[in-house]
């Protein structure tokens, strides 16, 4: 079985430690697409384009300091394209300095080795949590 998918993820995953947001979304086919289906408050639930996902990506260093990423698990599929990972992120949040650790389950597809698509399951709590933006999360959740 070809793992171009998890190559190209674990490259991915490198660029994003390394804060390296444009080469992350050079990794995008241009019609590539990044859905996060359980955003809340207002927080974008699906980007379609490289440009798209390069103009979310840019704001990410100015919000948390990821200084690590460790895969749990990566499950194959019965399509060799797309895999299913778990993983887990660790860093600061940029806006109050504490220590955070988010979670993730993200659906991975990668065409021609670029990514054609990735749904990133996440929490709205915990991210809010680590961002320090609790009170935004709810007065988004009640609006």
């Amino acid at each position: 079985m070809d793992h171009a998918t998890e190559r190209v993820f674990r490259q991915m995953l490198g660029l994003f430690v390394a804060k390296d947001m444009d080469g992350m979304a050079d990794l995008w086919a241009p019609d590539g697409t990044a859905a996060f289906p359980f955003a809340e408050a207002g927080a974008p639930t699906l980007l379609e384009g490289r440009e798209a996902v390069r103009d979310y990506l840019v704001r990410y260093p100015d919000v948390y300091d990821t200084t690590g990423v460790s895969v749990a698990r990566v499950h194959r599929t019965e399509d060799p394209e797309t895999i299913i990972v778990e993983l887990s992120s660790e860093g600061r949040a940029v806006r109050t300095g504490a220590a955070y650790r988010m979670d993730y389950v993200q659906v991975v597809t990668v065409q021609d080795g670029m990514i054609a698509e990735i749904r990133d399951y996440w929490s709205p709590v915990q991210v809010a949590r680590a961002g320090g933006a609790l009170e935004e999360l709810r007065k988004g959740l009640e609006a």
